[in-house]
């Protein structure tokens, strides 16, 4: 018989439905039941294509002896920390803070007030490797509970104290100079990976936002080390097997540190930032490689993870069926010999396998390989290596495919719109650029209500229940700003700035201009959120700062500029110190310290040659944070065309910095120096 989470919307959610645990979603109603009770609270999150999640869940939250225990001593919760980031990183940052290492599944006991008070993450259904097993956990909470509550409360009572205390430096609410971008590189510098490209060691995530960074800074200042740094990551990533050779886009992250097997999960903020970091790479340097990894994680997002109603899905799991009906990582990506064979025939599997750097050994489990692009001498036939790709590509669709949570998520929705949108004007797609509107429709007409206040989340059409945070005001408006200079539609800049008055509003501290995570109205928790730092995506906070930004440059905004420049104050302080963990802040540092530059482009309309030609030549310019607004002459569409007309009855470019206009131009070349001086 389902439990209460039946009803959810939370793909996650709804995995645990059929469980015997009596789950509750996260409720004032499940903590009023623990106290009815008088008993604590589990508190379980994860979520939907997390592979130790589905591990747990099976080996004990479907054991029905497991499900009794809890049931009988615990009010059990269940969280999608994609539905609830606020939720996931307030317990989170208990988590780290007691053990020293955080991850998900995520467990947690609480009071029934709420306040932790024991932490861990996956236990195992027996003791392993020094670990308790789960029941062992649970046995141990429930004693402590019964027989020593005045020490648990205590526990409790100190942990929440000691979170309360954990203040940010804000630096000094201005925005990093040239001094703290040059040590942020050099620090960067030190931490490259130079044989296999990232930084650090293993597992190794793929820095996106530290690589907007590193071209940003290449196009100020002329950095060939920041270049190269970006390059050589960049084209390390896409020949490794975290990138899908055959179908696109990219893992979550590589177990080793040569980029060969990846954790299999495909994540849609991950593609939406890579995919935009490419595009980028390919603007500033004319990649080939750059432009088809682009393309090919734009097709991937569209073709694997868009919706029925427009709208972009969360994640492809890690897992699936490995044709015995057993769920295994990996099982649709990997491929031995014997299995090349079979679809191409002899004497191309021994091609493909020496293309796709497959082995009799396998570079992954059971002999498998995950397909590479390893450097080699020698030339391939181009057009050999185009019909063996189909083949897989199209044998591989007949195996059971991974699931798809098809939860949307706002926030990386706006991810996606930027990095579709910019995508399809660099290499003339209007399709790609459909898709970016189409999921800025959904957002519109879903997420949006009367006043402007986002939902985070919808699913098959329907809104969720979970107000919408930080990141989700911050990168829909930046998705929205992207749009706005790709199309001429104003409007998008209208919504951009509504999603960024709440900002200011509701989620802005009036005197120190620092940033938290959750609105001033929302639902209380032990504690407000607030994190600077990126994590898979940017945060919040690095995110709105950008956005603020870009749109004070639109449209002229003190305030918004104001806020941006406070914002970065932390950028300032963590920068030079931590900057593999706040990249996108430096990229809007970048971006700030460059102007940004205006660029008004007037012409007829966009199905002028003139207008077209300027418009394009504005949008591949590499000037850090650059804002393009295109139109007709006096049009009411952007404040940047006021006031601007045709030169000689041409179509004409303005740019402008720091309160300093060039003269117009009707000339492209001219344009482009302007944009890259």
């Amino acid at each position: 018989m389902p439990n209460r989470l039946a009803h959810e919307t939370s793909p996650y959610l709804l995995q645990h439905a059929d469980n015997p645990v009596d789950w509750w979603p996260w409720s004032a109603e499940a903590f009023e039941e623990a106290r009815k009770r008088n008993v604590p609270v589990l508190l379980s999150v994860g979520y939907s294509s997390c592979h130790w999640c589905h591990v747990m869940a099976h080996e004990s939250f479907e054991d029905q002896q497991t499900a009794e225990y809890l049931n009988a001593h615990f009010v059990s919760v269940k969280v999608d920390r994609e539905e609830r980031p606020d939720v996931d990183a307030v317990y989170m940052e208990a988590v780290q803070a007691a053990t020293g290492q955080g991850g998900w599944p995520m467990t947690v006991f609480l009071t029934p007030d709420a306040e932790p008070f024991y932490f861990g993450t996956y236990f195992p259904p027996a003791p392993r490797q020094g670990m308790p097993s789960f029941r062992q956990v649970l046995q141990g909470v429930h004693q402590a509970w019964e027989e020593r509550r005045d020490e648990v409360t205590e526990v409790a009572g100190k942990i929440v104290r000691d979170l309360a205390g954990r203040e940010i430096s804000y630096g000094d609410a201005q925005t990093p100079g040239e001094q703290e971008l040059a040590q942020a590189l050099l620090a960067l510098t030190r931490e490259y990976d130079p044989q296999r490209g990232g930084f650090g060691g293993a597992p190794k995530f793929p820095p996106s936002m530290v690589l907007e960074f590193l071209l940003r800074h290449h196009a100020r200042t002329g950095a060939e080390g920041a270049l190269q740094m970006a390059q050589d990551t960049c084209e390390r990533m896409a020949r490794g097997g975290i990138y899908d050779q055959l179908g696109g886009g990219f893992a979550r992250y590589s177990v080793d540190r040569d980029w060969i097997v990846p954790h299999f999960e495909k994540m849609l903020y991950d593609n939406a930032l890579l995919c935009r970091v490419y595009a980028h790479l390919w603007r500033a340097t004319g990649s080939e490689l750059a432009r088809r990894v682009a393309l090919e994680t734009a097709d991937f997002m569209v073709r694997e993870l868009r919706t029925a109603e427009g709208g972009f899905a969360s994640a492809l799991d890690a897992d699936s069926d490995d044709g015995t009906g057993k769920h295994v990582e990996g099982a649709y990506y990997a491929w031995t010999p014997e299995q090349l064979r079979e679809v191409l025939g002899e004497q191309d599997a021994e091609l493909a396998a020496q293309y796709f750097g497959v082995t009799e050994e396998g570079t992954f489990e059971h002999g498998q390989s995950v397909l590479q692009l390893p450097q080699q001498d020698g030339v391939f036939d181009a057009d050999k290596i185009a019909s063996i790709r189909e083949r897989l590509l199209a044998a591989r669709a007949g195996r059971p495919a991974p699931g798809r949570d098809d939860k949307v998520v706002a926030a990386w929705n706006g991810l996606a719109i930027a990095a579709l949108a910019e995508t399809g004007a660099y290499f003339d797609r209007p399709d790609l650029v459909e898709a970016a509107l189409a999921a800025a429709d959904l957002l519109v007409r879903l997420h949006l209500d009367e006043q402007a206040r986002l939902t985070r989340t919808s699913k098959d059409g329907h809104a969720g229940a979970n107000a919408g945070v930080l990141e989700d005001y911050a990168d829909v408006a930046e998705g929205f700003l992207a749009l706005a200079s790709v199309t001429g539609e104003g409007v998008w800049l209208e919504f951009a700035g509504f999603l960024l008055d709440h900002v200011l509003a509701r989620f802005t501290d009036e005197e120190s201009g620092a940033l938290f995570d959750t609105a001033a109205d929302a639902e209380r928790l032990i504690r407000r959120p607030q994190d600077p730092t990126d994590n898979a995506a940017p945060s919040g906070w690095t995110a709105a700062a950008g956005a603020l930004l870009s749109y004070a440059a639109h449209t002229g905004s003190g305030p918004h500029r104001t806020a941006a420049e406070k914002a970065l104050g932390v950028v300032k302080a963590l920068g030079p110190r931590v900057p593999r963990f706040i990249g996108w802040g430096l990229a809007a540092a970048e971006a700030a310290l460059d102007g940004p530059r205006e660029v008004a482009i007037v012409g007829p309309s966009l199905d002028h040659e003139g207008t077209r030609t300027l418009h394009r030549t504005a949008l591949l310019g590499t000037a850090p944070g650059a804002v393009v607004a295109v139109g007709a002459p006096e049009s009411e569409e952007f404040p940047l065309l006021a006031d601007r007309s045709l030169v000689r009855g041409e179509p004409a470019a303005y740019v402008c910095r720091n309160f300093t206009c060039d003269a117009p131009t009707t000339e492209a070349e001219r344009l482009r120096a302007a944009l890259i001086d």
